[in-house]
Parts: C-alpha cells; sequence; structure tokens
C-alpha cells in the first residue's frame, strides 16, 4: 500500500499549474462571462481582477493545509479536521451537489455552442451526447484524465491567446484598413451599465469563470512536493486572471455592449462584429472542447469526492467500490443518475435554464469555499496578513451570494441554493443523531 500510494505521487508543481489552467478556463468563463458583461459592463474587468484576488486567498488557505498535512480527501478532510465529522459530511454533500449542478450547467453551455451549427437539434440531444463522451474519458482512470486534460488545457489557452492576438491586429489596422474598428466606451454608463447593483449581481458569474480551484486541490495531494501547493496556484490564478481580464477588455472594444447575451460566448459575439466567419466556426469548436474539459474535471472530481465520502462512512459504502482499474465505478454510476437529472432539466426548462443552474451551482460552490477559508482560520496559525486574506475571502463571497437577491433572473437560483443547504442542515442533524447512538453502543460494548 505504501509503495502505491509513493508511486501515486507522480505531478510536478508545473504540472498541477498547467492542469489547474484547464479546470478554471470552461463554460464558466466561455458563456458565463457573457451574462457579467450584460449586467456590468466595462467594469467586468475590476470584478475578474476582485473575484482572481479573492480565489487566490481561497486556494492559498487550502494550499496551505495541504502543506501542513497532504490529505486524501482533500478540503472534505479538513473541514472534518477542523469542526468534527458533521462539518466533513455537510461539505462533502455541498460540493457534490455544486458539481451535479455546475455539471447541468456544462452540458447546457455544451449545446448553446453546439446549437450554433445545428440551430433545429433539441438541447438535450447534445447534452446527452457530451455527457457519455465524458464518462469515457473518466473511465480510462486517473492516467487517461490528467493527459486528456493537459492537451485540452493547452488548447483552450492556446484559444485565449490567439483571440487576444487577433485583437491587437486588428483594432490598429494590421489586418486591414476595412476592419480595423474598437467601440470606445465613452459614456460612464458604458463602464457601468447597471451601476453598482449591475456589478453585484454579475460577480457571482465571475466568480463562476474560476470554479475549479477545488478539482485542483484534489489533485494537489498528488505532487511530488506538497510544499509546492501554494506556488503552483499563485502562478496558475496570475496567468488565468491576466488571460481573462485581456481577453475580456478585448472582446467589448471589438463589439457593441449591446450585443452581448447569455446565451452566446463573448468570444464568438466579437468575431461575428468583425465578419470573420471562418475563425468564427474555428472558435466556437475550440470553446466545445474547452466546454467539454470542463466537464471531463467536474465529472473526475465529483466520482472521487463521493468515493471518499463513502469511505469514511459518511454515504452508503456501495459507493466506495473500485474496479481492477481503481475506478470508483459505483459512485460513477450515482454522477451519471445525477447528469441524467440535469438533462431533463434542460429539456424542461430550455429558456433559462443555464442561468438558473448556474446560479445554483455556482452558489454551492461559493458555500464550499467558505468551509475551506473556515476551516484554514481553525487549523492554521495564520499571520496577520493570512487573517486578512481570510476575513476579505469571506466578506466578498457573502457580498457575492447575497447580489443574487437583488435580480430576478438569479433569484430563483439562489432560493434553490438555501433549499439544498436546508436539506443538507436537515440530513446532518439526523445523522449526528446516528452518530452519537453508535458511539454510546460502542463504549457500552
Amino acid at each position: 500500500m505504501g509503495k502505491q500510494e509513493s508511486n501515486s505521487k507522480s505531478i510536478s508543481w508545473w504540472q498541477l499549474t498547467l492542469l489547474g489552467l484547464g479546470f478554471t478556463s470552461g463554460t464558466g468563463f466561455f458563456l458565463g462571462s457573457s451574462i457579467a458583461i450584460e449586467r456590468s459592463g466595462f467594469s467586468v474587468l475590476i470584478l475578474f481582477l476582485l473575484a482572481g484576488t479573492i480565489t487566490y486567498f481561497v486556494f492559498d488557505a487550502l494550499a496551505l493545509m495541504i502543506v501542513q498535512h497532504a490529505e486524501k480527501g482533500s478540503f472534505r478532510a479538513y473541514s472534518k479536521n477542523a469542526y468534527g465529522r458533521w462539518a466533513g459530511f455537510s461539505h462533502g454533500w455541498m460540493y457534490w451537489t455544486s458539481e451535479m449542478l455546475i455539471l447541468g450547467s456544462q452540458l447546457t453551455a455544451l449545446g448553446l455552442f453546439t446549437k450554433y451549427w445545428f440551430v433545429d437539434t433539441p438541447l438535450w440531444i447534445f447534452a446527452s451526447g457530451y455527457a457519455i463522451l465524458g464518462v469515457i474519458i473518466v473511465m480510462l482512470g486517473t492516467k487517461g484524465f490528467e493527459k486528456t486534460e493537459n492537451v485540452l488545457a493547452v488548447v483552450k489557452i492556446a484559444a485565449i491567446v490567439m483571440f487576444i492576438i487577433l485583437a491587437c491586429l486588428v483594432i490598429p489596422g494590421v489586418l486591414g484598413k476595412e476592419n480595423a474598428h474598437m467601440h470606445d466606451p465613452d459614456r460612464m454608463k458604458d463602464f457601468f451599465t447597471h451601476g453598482i447593483m449591475g456589478m453585484w449581481t454579475a460577480l457571482l458569474y465571475v466568480f463562476f469563470a474560476f470554479a475549479g480551484i477545488e478539482v485542483m486541490g484534489l489533485m494537489a495531494t498528488d505532487l511530488k512536493k506538497p510544499k509546492d501547493a501554494p506556488k503552483s496556484g499563485k502562478v496558475m490564478i496570475i496567468i488565468i486572471t491576466t488571460l481573462f481580464v485581456l481577453s475580456m477588455g478585448l472582446a467589448m472594444l471589438l463589439a457593441p455592449l449591446g450585443a452581448f447575451n447569455p446565451d452566446e460566448s463573448p468570444f464568438i459575439t466579437a468575431l461575428k462584429d468583425l465578419k470573420f466567419t471562418v475563425i468564427v466556426h474555428i472558435f466556437n469548436g475550440i470553446l466545445i472542447v474547452a466546454g467539454f474539459s470542463s466537464l471531463v474535471a467536474s465529472l473526475y472530481s465529483v466520482t472521487r469526492i463521493m468515493c471518499t465520502i463513502a469511505q469514511d462512512g459518511d454515504a452508503p459504502s456501495i459507493l466506495s467500490k473500485k474496479n481492477k482499474r481503481n475506478l470508483p465505478w459505483t459512485s460513477l454510476i450515482l454522477t451519471i443518475i445525477g447528469m441524467m437529472l440535469s438533462i431533463i432539466i434542460a429539456l424542461l426548462l430550455p429558456d433559462k435554464v443555464y442561468e438558473y443552474i448556474t446560479t445554483a451551482g455556482g452558489l454551492m460552490l461559493l458555500y464550499t469555499w467558505l468551509f475551506i477559508v473556515l476551516a484554514a482560520r481553525k487549523l492554521l496559525e495564520l499571520s496577520f496578513w493570512g487573517q486578512v486574506k481570510s476575513f476579505s475571502a469571506i466578506t466578498v463571497i457573502l457580498i457575492a451570494a447575497c447580489g443574487t437577491l437583488f435580480d430576478k433572473t438569479n433569484r430563483p437560483g439562489f432560493f434553490a441554493s438555501l433549499i439544498i443547504i436546508a436539506i443538507i442542515a436537515g440530513v446532518t442533524l439526523i445523522m449526528r443523531k446516528v452518530w452519537k447512538k453508535g458511539q454510546q453502543k460502542a463504549s457500552q460494548e
């Protein structure tokens, strides 16, 4: 067993950085950012800088706990160590629920990207196809997952860089004076489309662009040198935040603000405005690759975390069963059932399904980030700067969550997340009584 664990420590810090770039640059950025632009205008760039900073604070808290003691269950295990079994139980199921919602969001986004080519084809057909392909990749095991994600990460980052270069060549007229144009923000309204409230309601969608750092945290336990986890996270978040801000800023300069809409990637909107038809089709294909990469990452992480939950006795033990290739196949079956429900929801609520599911999934994910920061406050001896970072993370995350109350589109997702939290809390209370009885019985024996 010791040799097997040793062999599993096979990731260097730069490989984890590359994986992190792949995990975070998914549908939350390539599609969800359109909603943020629609609501906040050019001030979305400020939001990306803010969300990037807070994302770093959250991952740094997780990374420091990994440096102190690498745990198989990652963030869930740290919550358990900090506050007891109830916290580990709640955190695990909260994350599982958030990832199931995010899977629905990703499948919907992939369907929307593909419908650009096949307008009359129902959304659920594409969602089903991508779900099947994602399951096949996960069934290849950890090595197959890492290789696939590394390749797709390079493709995604190359696409963002390609767009930045293209925009920098178009604006001054290098690619022809007939294409040279720039939509300057000449009014204050362009910077703050819907004022402070617009920024507030957009913040959740900007945070959603950084979803994936928790998957990076799961993979960080496989680092050859766990002490490199903070460095890997810092480099990854600096790179991805810089790319996000540059690409979004240029996209808004290439197309009028009124052209951006929630059902289309801001990159496609910008390229369509340039009338670069061939490039639009190429980029749409890249967006599908990017979204599929995030889908696979979510599938992998949610299956892995459910297996650890079951191993700790916080889920039916059958969910911890693995096959000869070390794949938790029973947990994967549960994930597949969850995806099927997401596809059914997409079929029943096609109009606003992406925004509803994204809001609920994004909120659930922020709640898991809160757990990470709170666990770090309990387990680590934080310096003054560490206290400032954790307090800032908690404050901004709560502000982002509360902002969803003030938008009628976001509100259903907010209440859905509260209902889910209430259910998890209720089950946790019941389980605490069960655990207490079990302990009393064991002590009597």
